[in-house]
């Protein structure tokens, strides 16, 4: 079981250099866990891609049905998150040596919470906080 963050959910459906090694590594899992906030946070990164141009409107919403796809198909499964993450996430920035970004300590504090080992990410912040905290760090495409 693995869990993925928004860096590396958005290259299923945004096109880049890693987008096809994320595809084979996410095939490969047998679990593949999107939580509540990394749904949230690539639907916001694909209407800012929108509104500042990078991306045309007909681009973004195939895009999101794209992913509405990938994520009812195996091996994703989306997972809600409590509120008790906001706590965990201050608790894990007050013991870590290693800063990352808020939504980074979110989505890791989540983990804890479900009790996943591993990440995938494209996020060298986040990567080292995941390694501080012991959890295994995938970054297809990249290693």
């Amino acid at each position: 079981m693995i869990y993925i963050d928004t860096s590396s959910l958005l290259k299923l459906v945004v096109t880049d250099e890693h987008s096809a090694a994320v595809e084979e590594a996410t095939l490969k899992e047998p679990i593949v866990v999107v939580s509540s906030l990394t749904d949230l946070e690539v639907y916001v990164q694909l209407r800012g891609l929108s509104r500042s141009g990078k991306m045309k409107p007909r681009l973004m919403r195939g895009a999101e049905k794209d992913l509405v796809q990938i994520l009812g198909s195996r091996p994703f499964t989306s997972r809600k998150l409590n509120a008790t993450i906001f706590f965990n996430a201050l608790q894990q920035h007050k013991k870590s040596n290693t800063h990352c970004r808020s939504l980074d300590r979110l989505h890791l504090a989540a983990m804890e919470e479900m009790g996943v080992r591993r990440l995938m990410t494209h996020d060298v912040r986040q990567s080292e906080a995941a390694q501080e905290l012991g959890y295994e760090v995938v970054m297809p495409g990249v290693e």
